[in-house]
């Protein structure tokens, strides 16, 4: 077990983010005031559309904040496909095509290579359990990145080890099925599907809050909630709130460390999934 992180007091926010922003399936961040060893909750909020999101992420703000979508493509992709091998040009290069080129020219690199290792990977999927970072399907974390890293650069943020920015509002990568497989296991406790949102993914979620709350996982941070957020977290069978809510703590436990939990030797192409190698 790490050794618990030293009392950092500040502002973390989670940013549940999807491509394809519209009302009924908004970004969502959820902003959390850390004190000691805990974050108490603060306030959830949407937004529709990339322009909103956008003039929250330029706002004058001193956060950390971790965002579920992928800050970097795998080095071996990216020199097989002899694209720019700094981070900044890569970005600039990969937000200049469509989405449909990005589509077939992943799947001509995978058509190419062998059944059983179709994907190309970044060192941090291991240890995260995330999928590789060029997928376009299920989900479409490829397209994650083409529409949201350029925000990310557009409003100045601070990307530690990638992009140099306002070290007031401080950008990493988060992912919340990393917090949420330690508590839970392969149990699933989310669906956007409307039947797949079931009795054992609501058990799901009031199992994976109550963890949060108590403490009981790697980070050493308790989730500190009203009973209405409570009860609006497990209702949400989404599971969009929550996710924004376990990357928020995510983005908390970043706040006290050094490089903000990036590895020293992290690839500075690739990037990295915060507490990721944590054990």
């Amino acid at each position: 077990m790490t050794p618990p992180s030293p009392a950092v007091s500040g502002i973390a926010a989670g940013i549940d983010f999807t491509s394809r922003p519209t009302q009924r399936k908004p970004i969502v961040v959820a902003l959390g005031t850390v004190d000691s060893r805990s974050v108490r909750l603060d306030v959830i909020q949407s937004y529709a559309s990339f322009e909103e999101f956008s003039a929250w992420l330029r706002a004058p703000g001193d956060w950390v904040g971790a965002f579920d979508l992928p800050f970097g493509l795998p080095r071996e992709l990216i020199e097989t496909l002899g694209w720019p091998v700094d981070w900044l040009p890569l970005m600039r290069h990969y937000a200049a095509l469509s989405r449909a080129q990005i589509r077939d020219t992943f799947a001509a690199f995978c058509n190419a290579r062998p059944v059983g290792s179709k994907f190309a990977h970044r060192a941090c999927d291991g240890p995260a359990g995330s999928s590789p970072s060029m997928k376009w399907v299920n989900p479409p974390v490829a397209f994650m990145l083409h529409a949201g890293v350029p925000l990310l650069i557009e409003a100045g943020v601070h990307l530690p080890g990638l992009h140099d920015g306002d070290t007031l509002r401080v950008a990493v990568e988060g992912y919340p099925g990393l917090l949420a497989r330690e508590v839970l296991g392969n149990r699933s406790y989310k669906s956007d599907t409307k039947a797949k949102q079931t009795p054992e993914r609501l058990i799901a979620r009031k199992d994976l809050v109550d963890a949060l709350e108590q403490g009981r996982t790697r980070l050493a941070l308790r989730l500190r909630l009203s009973h209405a957020q409570r009860d609006a977290l497990v209702a949400d069978a989404s599971g969009d709130r929550l996710d924004a809510v376990l990357c928020m703590m995510q983005a908390a436990w970043a706040r006290a460390q050094p490089g903000h939990g990036r590895p020293v030797d992290a690839d500075r192409l690739e990037g990295w999934i915060v507490t990721a190698g944590v054990a």
